[in-house]
This record gives structure tokens, sequence and C-alpha cells, in this order.
């Protein structure tokens, strides 16, 4: 298998190189996670959502082919309406280059955006505009080896001052998660 990583578009790079991804990848196939959607961790990303009161909330592995939300809290239908008319449904899978995820794995740090359209870096991203999401709090899942297994996140479609509690509410969550994924003969086995 072979990972081509995102290339720069102009000077800036958009989306970050991860170099761990192949060995991501081989982790959560030892897990048996990041291949299919799981009750359990649609269930924590529930409670996330309800923790938070973010619309959305998510359990994100990250592997070579993109991101996938094995739990997922979402509305049926955008909160957003497009120029077409339609509203924007959150499916299961998203490209590297989308959202603010692969930020937090390769910096293997929280990140608080109260308002993506503050920061250039974010602003451009297509989650922004397909979406509408307008800030994003998330947290890295790292695992007793030290490998970045993805993220724990919630987003919303209006700024959102997340604040010190968000941050703190997000680190612990996602401290939580990984221990029960990894926990005593678990082997990926959840909650």
């Amino acid at each position: 298998m072979r990972y081509d990583p995102p290339r720069p578009a102009g000077r800036l790079l958009l989306t970050p190189e991860d170099k761990e991804a192949p060995a991501r990848t081989h982790r959560l196939l030892q897990l048996g996670l990041g291949e299919r959607p799981e009750p359990a961790l649609d269930a924590f990303a529930g409670h996330l959502a309800s923790l938070t009161g973010a619309p959305y909330a998510m359990v994100n592995f990250l592997g070579e082919k993109g991101q996938f939300f094995a739990g997922l809290y979402a509305p049926d239908t955008g909160l957003v309406m497009k120029e077409d008319g339609t509203r924007p449904v959150m499916g299961r899978f998203l490209p590297r280059d989308h959202g603010f995820c692969p930020h937090v794995v390769v910096r293997h740090k929280a990140l608080v955006l109260e308002d993506v359209r503050d920061y250039p870096r974010f602003a451009g991203n297509p989650v922004v505009d397909e979406f509408g999401i307008h800030s994003y709090l998330g947290a890295p899942l790292i695992d007793t080896t030290g490998m970045v297994l993805g993220t724990v996140c919630v987003a919303d479609v209006s700024p959102r001052p997340w604040g010190r509690t968000g941050l703190e509410t997000i680190k612990a969550t996602a401290a939580d998660l990984v221990v029960r994924l990894e926990g005593p003969g678990n082997g990926g086995a959840l909650l």
C-alpha cells in the first residue's frame, strides 16, 4: 500500500503530512478499529455532544486512505443550506484534506478553534463551505504505545467559546476512550 502525502497549495501546506499513517493503519487493524461503524462509539459521540452542547461529535480514526468516523453523532439533515437549496449530510468518511482532525493527529495535541474563520490556515478548509462548520474542538486518542489512533472531536456551525472547560472536557474524554479501547483483554473490543 502506498501513501501519498498532501501537496502544497501554493506555498502553504493546508493539510499536514502524516508520516505515521501506515503505522497507524496497522495499529488500528490490530485493534479491530476504523473499518466499520461501532454502535458503542456512536453512543460515546452522543454523550460527547451532550456534554459540550455541540450538534456534531465524532470518534475519528485516520488511516492511509482518509478519515473514518467509527462514532458519529450528527443531525439527520445538515444545519446549513447550500446555494442549491440542499442540506449536506455528514457521512462516515472524509478525505484527509477535509476537517481539522488531521492537524490534531500530526501535532499530537488538542486543537481549539472557536471560530475557524479567524485562522487563514483553517478558514479555507472544505468543511467550512460544505458543512458550514465554524468551530471545532478536538483531542488526540493516544494509545499506550504512543501512537495517535485518531481523535474525539465536536464541531458547530456557529462560533463557540469552548474555553478551558471545553479543552479539559475533550482531553478527558479522549483519555477515557483510549483506556476503554485498550482495556485488559479488549484487543479493541469496545466499552
